[in-house]
């Protein structure tokens, strides 16, 4: 039995088996239809794809922003994301797992803003949503606030033995930093 992944995608045709509704998933072998009532019903079937080897299903209802053609659900060599049905004359692309941005301004570039994001192994890291203009990276969750020694801009959380506690995000200083000494922006 195939591991289902990270996401579904509904796809209104139902299951033979049970009759509940098949999903888009996707597993280690690529995508496959799997039904919604999964473990209760264990029925899977192989997606096929379309001529182009690269459109796994067209999305009903979701059109191109920037040329007003109908989305498509793909499969990269990335995983699995949705694409407009006109490429290679329009590009646009959207993630199915939007990063999530924090209000928080980035400290380097002072216009972005910075985002959640996952690397190719699954480990969570912060980067300005401006990349690749401004390459400001961080791996722990980052904080509003100011250093009060060094006044760097942005504290990060760590997990430690003691519990979670919040330091300077500047690799100079890098130094504990109290509830006293922050000052929220």
């Amino acid at each position: 039995m195939a591991k289902s992944a990270l996401f579904a995608v509904r796809n209104n045709e139902p299951c033979p088996q049970c009759g509940a509704e098949l999903v888009i998933r996707s597993g280690k072998h690529g995508p496959f239809l799997g039904c919604s009532h999964y473990p209760e019903c264990d029925y899977v079937r192989p997606l096929k794809s379309q001529a182009d080897g690269h459109i796994v299903k067209v999305l009903e209802g979701q059109l191109c922003p920037l040329c007003g053609a109908a989305m498509v659900l793909r499969q990269g060599r990335f995983g699995m994301f949705i694409g407009c049905s006109q490429y290679p004359e329009c590009e646009h692309t959207e993630l199915i797992d939007k990063p999530d941005e924090t209000a928080i301004t980035c400290p380097q570039c002072q216009s972005g803003h910075l985002v959640q994001r996952r690397s190719r192994y699954g480990k969570t890291f912060y980067s300005c949503d401006r990349y690749p203009d401004c390459q400001f990276v961080i791996n722990f969750k980052p904080v509003a606030g100011e250093c009060a020694v060094c006044h760097y801009p942005l504290l990060i959380e760590k997990k430690t033995a003691q519990g979670v506690k919040r330091f300077c995000a500047s690799k100079q200083c890098g130094k504990p930093v109290t509830a006293e000494q922050t000052r929220e922006e």
